[in-house]
């Protein structure tokens, strides 16, 4: 039986992973991460690691993709002010 949950959870991982790869707006990405930490958490518990799960649920599935829709409204903000980027932004 505890074979069985751990196939599951792998192949639920495994579809997460791609979803997350496979998303192109990347709010509907964070939001895609999220649900893949949440799988990955999971994963863990299946696997007798209930303190990594723990970390992973707060740090994947909360924190990081927090950061990047907090990121992603700042330079939308900055965008809709007509700021240009400096000539040694475009080069990168």
């Amino acid at each position: 039986m505890a074979d069985l949950l751990i196939v599951v959870a792998l192949g639920l991982v495994t579809v997460m992973g791609t979803a997350v790869v496979l998303t192109r707006d990347p709010v509907r990405q964070a939001i895609v991460l999220s649900g893949y930490g949440l799988v990955l958490g999971i994963l863990f518990v299946t696997l007798q690691a209930p303190d990594v799960a723990m970390s992973q649920i707060g740090v994947g599935t909360v924190i990081v993709p927090l950061i990047v829709v907090l990121a992603i409204g700042a330079i939308r903000r900055g965008t809709a002010r007509g700021r240009e980027p400096a000539p040694e932004e475009e080069d990168a």
